[in-house]
């Protein structure tokens, strides 16, 4: 791995990262060593679908990779969607790291279709891969951070969701609900857990991976070049969000793309209508289509 300015900032932090075989998983995994963290990769060896699994060769690679350059890593294959696999993950970091300090939720499966066509295994396959495996990792992770009892303990949760829930992707109505439901997740934990020194954010990435390699080409909306979306471009803003430094930083949706990282807006009212009494249905349809419908015709996706 080459020199990285950021060494030393995780210097003594133990951290899962779930989907680290390859692309942005792998990515941030090998930053994290290098910056001196003891990293779990997590990765299931499957398909882009899901299928298949057992197949430890990415994560056994990267592995070698972390400690081929002196960095401290293992290789687990635990599917992050059962919730004693997950409990089980995040009991082996602190088993045998001795404690854990941030977890990084980055595994995913795809299966597109428009809503119409969209058949109930793959709607629950992929609720229950993205959504319900941010669950089964973070409800261990917090209960321990919980235990310690330890309001400076600069503990990480870092989430993944996508462009394709917060615009809305039309061929993936199951995947946008997932990853809209884990940007809830995160403003929920960043809610509950600050009083134990948690923090909890979520990345939207834009980067070329199996899940984008897989898009059709006319469906493709960057014009970046290969440099720039690079899957290991994401992994600098994970760098600092998992330090001691980004304590005031939670509640958030972060957006990083090519070079560029974004802090997005959280939602907000844009206009608002007010009564004195129960709405006329007449007087509020009037009212509706002059004050709101500007606003919706103005926004862009």
């Amino acid at each position: 791995m080459t020199a990285n300015p950021l060494k030393g900032r995780l210097e003594g932090r133990v951290a899962v990262v779930t989907g680290a075989g390859r692309g942005i998983g792998a990515g941030i995994a090998k930053l994290f060593a290098a910056e001196g963290a003891a990293v779990v990769v997590n990765d299931l060896g499957a398909e882009l679908d899901g299928s298949g699994g057992g197949d430890a060769t990415p994560a056994q690679q990267v592995v070698e990779e972390i400690t081929a350059a002196g960095g401290t890593a293992k290789v687990d294959g635990s599917d992050i969607s059962d919730v004693a696999a997950a409990e089980g993950l995040i009991r082996g970091a602190i088993e045998d790291y001795g404690s854990l300090d941030v977890l990084v939720n980055v595994a995913g499966i795809l299966r597109d279709r428009m809503i119409f066509n969209l058949a109930e295994p793959e709607w629950d396959d992929v609720i229950r891969v993205h959504l319900k495996g941010h669950y089964a990792t973070t409800k261990p992770a917090a209960a321990y951070w919980r235990e310690q009892r330890n309001p400076d303990g600069h503990y990480r949760i870092i989430n993944f969701t996508s462009v394709s829930g917060l615009y809305g992707a039309p061929g993936q109505p199951n995947y946008a609900a997932a990853k809209m439901g884990i940007v809830g997740l995160t403003y929920s934990c960043a809610n509950a857990l600050g009083k134990y020194g948690v923090t909890a954010n979520a990345i939207s990435p834009g980067a070329a991976t199996r899940m984008t390699g897989s898009i059709p080409s006319d469906r493709r909306r960057s014009a970046m070049d290969d440099d720039e979306m690079s899957a290991d471009n994401i992994a600098p803003i994970v760098g600092y969000i998992a330090g001691p430094a980004s304590d005031w930083l939670t509640g958030q949706v972060i957006g990083a793309r090519g070079y560029e990282v974004q802090l997005l807006n959280r939602p907000a009212p844009i206009r608002q209508l007010n009564s004195d009494a129960p709405w006329d249905p007449e007087k509020l349809a009037d009212l509706v289509e002059r004050v709101f419908k500007p606003a919706v015709s103005g926004q862009t996706r």
